[in-house]
């Protein structure tokens, strides 16, 4: 009988967003009238429609496949050029990226996962807590974690605590880390990282030759001027850290597919016998060898968001979500609740009423209000006693979800 990888045994009974989906769904075939005023603010996917810019480049790609002259057959697993330089023209202008620095592939949540590949065992790991699920379930898939305890903490990973006394932004580790997981504009707590935080961080990291995988797939909703949107704005990253993003909240892409990953050239990690490799090669190799690339209709839409165009029509969109943030704090805010983030990110994270945990909020809202929401707890021991709620919806479905956390918390 084949042998099964048993790290997969370690995972928490169920990931977080379809543990949601079994609820809502035993909810909405419990109460079928219910369900018809369901409004969902869980799960962090777009509603609005694709810019047209960007339908319009597919519809175009789309029409070059349909004559032998211009038909694309595999194209460069690492992306097309045309999208590699408009990334770099457009997000890292003056940074010191070059187009082959950035790999284009299918979303950034395959990304920060799949990017455990290339590095081996025994690295120590930081995570901030609350957290993205899939840093940790990733780690526990690939055996970088033992079990985990009764709060879900995974032994082997470093914890660091988010709180409101520090905005949600880490302290510096006291020890040695290999590698650190970031992630600003945050999901789930929508808190944002200053220049002279992110500084500290890698400050730190060139010191103790840790490698920070920075996950700016938010940056678009940052309003703040003085907030940085990339770490390589900060000196002496390129030696240090490595970048995730994706088109899927700034431009609608989460059913489309399309992201990307800067590796810097310059960054590197160690060998068995003490010596350096650059990451770069390692990450091209195994993008080339698993991964045929994005698709070229897909590839052309995602170009399209640096059009003229296309830069209006996504920060109307992003404007847009941003102003949905901004009534959901407000009402929180009016029932008695304290309120973070939805400033820079799409994201509200809110404490829980007195007395009731994260997953009885969480209850609560889907049967008194018919909303969906997130519980905190499925970030992260540290993420218990908050929920958060996604912007991404039409305006009116906000307007009606302000109403009912008025109704059942004012």
């Amino acid at each position: 009988m084949a042998r099964i990888n048993e790290n997969f045994l370690k995972l928490k009974a169920g990931y977080l967003f379809p543990e949601i989906a079994r609820r809502v769904n035993a909810f909405t075939e419990a109460n079928p009238e219910a369900a018809k005023r369901l409004i969902r603010c869980g799960i962090g996917d777009v509603t609005e429609p694709l810019p047209e810019a960007c339908r319009q480049a597919m519809h175009e790609a789309i029409d070059e496949l349909g004559s032998s002259a211009t038909f694309k057959g595999y194209g460069p697993e690492q992306g097309y050029a045309f999208l590699r330089e408009a990334i770099v023209e457009n997000q890292y202008a003056g940074l010191g990226i070059s187009p082959d620095e950035v790999f284009i592939s299918d979303g950034s949540k395959c990304d920060t996962g799949n990017i455990l590949d290339i590095f081996g065992p025994g690295n120590v790991i930081a995570i901030t807590d609350p957290v993205y699920p899939v840093y940790v379930d990733t780690n526990v898939m690939v055996g970088n974690t033992g079990n985990a305890d009764a709060a879900g903490a995974y032994a082997g990973l470093v914890y660091l605590p988010c709180t409101p006394e520090n905005g949600f932004v880490p302290a510096i580790p006291e020890g040695h880390v290999d590698l650190v997981y970031l992630c600003y504009p945050n999901n789930p707590t929508g808190a944002t990282a200053t220049r002279a935080q992110l500084e500290a961080w890698v400050a730190y990291a060139r010191r103790e030759k840790a490698i920070i995988l920075y996950d700016a797939a938010y940056e678009a909703f940052i309003q703040d001027p003085e907030l940085p949107r990339s770490i390589f704005e900060i000196e002496g990253a390129h030696e240090c850290a490595m970048e995730f993003r994706s088109f899927s909240k700034n431009g609608g892409f989460t059913g489309v597919r399309c992201a990307y990953t800067v590796i810097p050239k310059a960054l590197k990690g160690s060998t068995a016998d003490g010596g350096e490799q650059a990451l770069h090669p390692l990450w091209s190799r195994r993008h080339s060898t698993k991964f045929n690339g994005a698709s070229y209709p897909v590839q052309k839409g995602a170009a399209a968001v640096f059009s003229e165009a296309g830069k209006a029509q996504v920060a109307a969109l992003i404007e847009g979500y941003m102003g949905n943030a901004k009534l959901l704090r407000e009402a929180a805010s009016a029932a008695r609740l304290a309120v973070y983030g939805g400033v820079n990110a799409p994201y509200v994270w809110v404490a829980c009423p007195a007395g009731l945990t994260s997953w009885d909020t969480f209850d609560k809202m889907l049967h008194e209000a018919n909303v969906v929401i997130t519980p905190g707890s499925g970030f992260g021991a540290a993420g218990e006693g908050y929920f958060r709620i996604s912007a991404f919806n039409s305006r009116a479905n906000v307007e009606e979800v302000c109403r009912r956390i008025r109704e059942i918390f004012g």
